[in-house]
């Protein structure tokens, strides 16, 4: 456990330096080049009482022993001036251990001012170093602050989340681990953790920790992770960790190396234009989250385990590099899906993930694939993540351990009951071509023959619906302002849905408040229920409508989402037109608008249906920008022949 008084440090130090390094990866890596710095002296304090000499500053670097910078009454711009060429020549100096060699490189003073770094050196003068798992701890703690998103779609994975999925992988001592996008290496440590005290009561001999450290392996793209992950673990009594930088997805020099366990959360997101990955991976694709997933399917050995975070893209995309991969998986490693609630990687962001659990010997002689889920991991789902009382994990693990042993004895599972699971067989995964990994579709079997609740628009608990208004347009007051307020013409006929982050014209407070328009959240749908009836629209901004529209509020999100909602009304177009009354413009009204009724199938479902529409969606716009490609071609071909024809008249 982390006490309070290292706790207390490392918030001063950041509070510190938030001045003057605003980032929080870069007030991290000062910290931990600045500890490094402090623990190197501490380490010759002890060698010179037991008798020994100085290493770490000796000879010509002598200068430089934090003793000295700290002690030495030296002025303000002297001491940053010392401590920015000390961390500059770190890497140069030959009695420091290759490893705080690359601690050191690129490493850099950000900022020149004297009191800052006087202040923030004087509370790193108060920590002192052993190898103890109370630094290891500080060091997870100051990690903590990395958990918003970098710039390739990282997310720190919560701890509790990392040790169940070393739990659920059980890694063995005489096993090759590796983490291929390792960030921070919680993963590498977790299973360092496991591994020991899975072998309390007949604890390890020298050289079994010797062959384990030389066997937990990591690689990430990044140099300020790689430097972070090498002090994480040198704290957490790896005296010689093995991390690497290394990409991944475009390199091949590792690409013929193996591992028995694999555990990750790799990078979600792709740069622009994608990744340019080099052509070994069996599915070709320029998605990082498919290319990773293929590439630690592809490195386990015949007995090898993984366990790996994937967003929903992963579970039921029917794009065809997704569609390939799951096949892939499900035919040769693949044993169980494990859904994530959304809010995990709260308070940085909602995305929802799964586990991916694989083990290329189980997959060989299994007829089925397990499907689990949590709900509550005992934390709130808010940005605060306060711990709660419903944990679903141990419940989740226990299961999880019962399906891999009915897998092993029986090659199935579909008999047992499960209270948090099911198992399914593979053959009706496969039998559509989909390989639809999502847990919900065969809880509630298949959408596309299942019969789901009819709700209504109507159903207060689940929808709210709001009419439009118009200021009186004789009154300036009501105009122009900052309110954005959406008519006709903010709908292109021809859109399937709208998406509106603007409308053409604006209202004020007044207005708004002097007439029956009413402020629409963000993520609402609006639809246009006079004249034209049928244009829908989803808002991403907060807008106020006219009344030609009756617009739909969403109360409670855990059972319906925007996106869905639209999509079901498209479908109900023509229905809104028969019940519409009137006469030279006719209209659909509010009491009746609210007894449309669509199916609401469970909120995974709903996802699914919009992903799988919005790939159909994506294609069409290709299609569509290659016709317009090939007709602006043949404009410029008649055109150059008329030119020529001109041309040649001239003459």
């Amino acid at each position: 456990m982390l006490d309070t008084t290292t706790k207390r440090r490392i918030d001063t130090a950041r509070d510190i330096l938030v001045g003057k390094v605003p980032d929080p990866k870069s007030q991290v890596e000062q910290i931990t080049i600045a500890l490094i710095y402090k623990f190197m002296d501490d380490m010759d304090a002890e060698s010179e009482e037991l008798g020994g000499s100085r290493s770490f500053f000796a000879n010509g670097f002598s200068k430089y022993s934090w003793a000295k910078l700290m002690h030495s009454g030296l002025g303000g711009h002297e001491t940053l001036n010392l401590y920015a060429e000390a961390i500059a020549k770190m890497p140069e100096n030959p009695g420091v251990p290759a490893l705080f060699r690359s601690i050191f490189k690129n490493a850099f003073l950000p900022y020149r001012d004297p009191e800052t770094l006087k202040s923030f050196l004087k509370i790193i003068d108060e920590f002192e170093y052993d190898h103890s798992e109370r630094l290891g701890d500080a060091f997870e703690y100051l990690l903590s602050v990395l958990g918003s998103q970098g710039d390739a779609g990282q997310f720190r994975t919560p701890r509790h989340i990392i040790d169940f999925m070393v739990k659920v992988i059980d890694p063995k001592k005489h096993e090759k681990i590796l983490d291929p996008a390792c960030g921070t290496a919680g993963f590498l440590i977790s299973s360092l953790k496991h591994i020991l005290q899975q072998n309390r009561e007949t604890p390890l001999t020298p050289s079994e920790r010797e062959t384990l450290a030389l066997n937990i392996k990591g690689y990430d793209i990044s140099p300020d992770m790689v430097r972070l992950s090498l002090v994480n673990l040198y704290l957490h009594g790896f005296n010689d960790p093995h991390i690497e930088e290394y990409d991944t997805l475009t390199s091949q020099d590792k690409w013929n190396e193996y591992a028995d366990v694999i555990l990750a959360n790799p990078p979600f997101m792709s740069p622009k234009g994608g990744i340019k990955p080099h052509t070994r991976f069996t599915v070709q694709s320029k998605r990082s989250e498919v290319l990773f997933v293929d590439y630690m399917a592809e490195h386990l050995t015949p007995i090898g385990r993984a366990a790996i975070i994937v967003p929903e893209g992963i579970i039921f995309q029917s794009g065809k590099a997704y569609k390939e991969l799951r096949k892939m998986l499900v035919e040769n490693s693949l044993v169980a899906v494990i859904s994530l609630p959304a809010g995990v990687f709260q308070p940085y962001s909602g995305v929802k993930t799964s586990i991916l659990v694989l083990d290329k010997s189980l997959a060989r002689q299994s007829k089925s694939i397990g499907f689990f889920k949590v709900e509550h991991d005992g934390f709130a789902l808010g940005a605060q993540r306060r711990p709660i009382d419903k944990n679903d994990l141990p419940d989740v693990l226990s299961e999880i351990r019962q399906f891999m042993i009915a897998l092993q004895k029986w090659h199935s599972a579909e008999d047992l009951s499960f209270e948090m699971g099911l198992a399914v067989a593979k053959e009706r995964i496969a039998e559509n071509g989909e390989y639809n990994l999502s847990g919900e579709r065969y809880r509630e079997n298949d959408y596309r023959h299942h019969a789901y609740p009819l709700v209504s628009l109507g159903d207060t608990t689940l929808f709210r619906i709001e009419s439009g208004g118009t200021p009186r347009s004789d009154n300036e007051e009501y105009w122009g302002g900052n309110i954005p307020w959406a008519t006709l013409v903010d709908l292109p006929a021809n859109d399937f849905i709208s998406q509106i982050y603007g409308t053409q014209r604006t209202i004020t407070e007044k207005g708004l408040k002097e007439s029956s328009a009413k402020m629409i959240p963000a993520n609402s749908i609006i639809v246009s229920t006079r004249a034209t009836i049928g244009r829908i629209a989803i808002n991403r901004v907060a807008i106020a409508t006219n009344q030609g529209f009756k617009n739909v509020v969403i109360e409670d999100a855990s059972r319906a989402i925007t996106e869905y909602v639209a999509l079901c009304l498209t479908r109900l177009v023509p229905t809104m037109k028969n019940m519409a009354t009137g006469g030279t413009f006719s209209e659909l009204s509010k009491s009746k608008f609210a007894e449309l009724q669509i199916p609401l199938p469970p909120l995974e479902i709903q996802k699914e249906i919009v992903a799988e529409i919005e790939s159909y969606q994506k294609e069409i716009d290709g299609a569509q920008k290659m016709i317009e490609k090939n007709e602006d071609a043949i404009k410029t071909t008649i055109a150059r022949v008329w030119a020529q024809n001109e041309s040649s008249t001239e003459e």
